[in-house]
This record gives structure tokens, sequence and C-alpha cells, in this order.
């Protein structure tokens, strides 16, 4: 994890106390003592791959620095009902404060880790890699996309900023594909940036364009059939990465895979997720 990252991360947790307990947890302020010190254990509830427990002490750590935890099973482990994860000590309070917190991340990022390695599985023996989207929640893309990662999944790109991906509407509004790709390598070339750049194509008319216009890192095939995409493999011939895109399911990646392109964009690793059953329950 790089500084960026890193500070992403400070501030997403800053602004989550800000939302979760305001002026103050009053219900613990009022039932427990600040002397008191207890500790919980991090109980799987349901058969997943384990994500977030990195981050659930940071949490912990950026709370209460005298908070102490004890990891037992770390992040891309597979886990199963009344696994312990980790053990946290320290302040009743503080434990119970940053509780909602810890949860929060940790069963989203390990429904994500989760669903991602079954995608993976069914990858096996292709050479394509399923990639995430950018269809993640506002504010938490660096944790989702974490989760990708530790699931076996590969980031497309962090944001607008680290790629340059044309999509059928910047194709449409630039007024072709050649428009489109010119414009983006003028601009690289002005701005003195080294991005890479991909382009959705909607037809083989498209793809054959975009291969004679050159520039180009990686064409997205989008809503292409299997058997469309097998024609647009043998047509690139490996000049350029493939990447298909656009409503493939779990019951239909596999068949993708087996054209030979070489990533799978799916946006369900991250916008329709369900979390992992988990609770943190006191000791």
């Amino acid at each position: 994890m790089n500084m960026e990252e890193k500070e992403l991360i400070s501030d997403l947790i800053k602004l989550a106390f800000a939302e979760d307990i305001g002026d103050g947890d009053h219900t613990t302020l009022s039932s427990i003592p600040g002397t008191v010190s207890g500790s919980s254990k991090l109980l799987i509830k349901e058969e997943g791959i384990l994500a977030g427990v990195d981050v659930a002490r940071e949490v912990f750590r950026m709370f209460d620095p005298d908070l102490h935890t004890e990891v037992f099973i770390h992040d891309g482990a597979d886990v199963k009902p009344g696994d312990v994860a980790f053990m946290v000590s320290g302040k009743v309070r503080s434990i119970l404060q940053t509780e909602r917190l810890v949860l929060n991340i940790m069963q989203r990022m390990s429904g994500i880790a989760t669903i991602t390695r079954k995608y993976v599985k069914l990858l096996e023996g292709t050479s394509a890699k399923v990639l995430d989207t950018r269809k993640t929640t506002p504010g938490m893309r660096i944790l989702e996309k974490q989760a990708v990662k530790i699931g076996g999944g590969v980031n497309h790109r962090t944001g607008l900023y680290d790629m340059i991906l044309l999509k059928d509407n910047h194709v449409d509004f630039a007024g072709g594909i050649e428009n489109a790709l010119l414009g983006a390598q003028k601009y690289l070339k002005e701005k003195n940036k080294t991005l890479k750049i991909e382009i959705e194509v909607r037809s083989l008319s498209e793809l054959e364009e975009a291969l004679r216009v050159g520039g180009v890192d990686r064409i997205m095939l989008d809503n292409f059939t299997p058997e469309k995409s097998r024609e647009a493999v043998k047509i690139v011939n490996g000049r350029v990465a493939l990447e298909s895109s656009g409503g493939i399911t779990f019951d239909s990646i596999r068949q993708y895979a087996e054209t030979g392109v070489d990533y799978i964009s799916v946006g369900a690793l991250t916008h329709s997720v369900k979390s992992l059953d988990m609770s943190l329950k006191a000791v």
C-alpha cells in the first residue's frame, strides 16, 4: 500500500467516525465507566474469504492507540462459521465505539473478496483475468478494490486519472474511433503523460478501425457475444490486449474466458455484493 492509498484510507476512517459518533457515543459513555477494560473477538458466521483485517487494525489504532489486536487469521484466508479472526483488547468504551465501523468494512470487503474468488476459480485453465470496475461505493473505492485483489482479481483503473478509457460516449462525442484515439494521443504528448490508452468498440468494424489507427494498449469488446469475441481474438492476433465487458455473469464468464480474451470486467464484483456475516462479540 503506497502513501496515497494510506492517506485515502485514513481520511475515510475519519469521515466514518464523524458520521457515526458525532459529538459522542452517548449510549456507551452513559453505561460504561472509562476505566473498564475488556476484550472482543471477531467471530465468523459464514463461509467465505476474509478481507479487511489490516484496515480493522488501523481503525482501532486511529481511535485508540492503546487498543491491542491479536490476529489469528489474515486477509485472503478461507474462513468458516465459528472461526475467530482476531481478538481486540483495551478500554471497553473504545471497543464499542469502533465495533460497527470495523464490521461494516470487514463484512463488505469479505463479501467482495468471496465473490471475486468464485469468479477467479471459474477462469482456471484459461489466460483470462477478472477485472473490477468503477462501479464502487463512493468513498469506499480504495477498500473495495483492495478486496478484489485479496480475492484474486485484478484492479482495472483506480479512477479517471490513472488511465485513458475512451468509452462509447467519448467516441460518439469525439466523432468516431479515429478522432477519439488521435485526440487522446495528442493530449498525452502535450501534457507529457505516459498513461495507457484503452478504447471501447461495439462492432468488428470499430475494432478494425482502432487497430488501423493504432497507439492503443487495450481494446474493450462491449457487449460482444462469445462467438464475436472469438472472431475479435483472431483478428487482433495478440497485437493488443483484449477485454470483454458488458453483462457478463457468473454463468457466462467461462465462455468468454475460453475465447482467448485477456481480461473480463465484472461490475458485480463491487456493485451488488452480499456482505459476509460476522460479529464482534465480548469475551
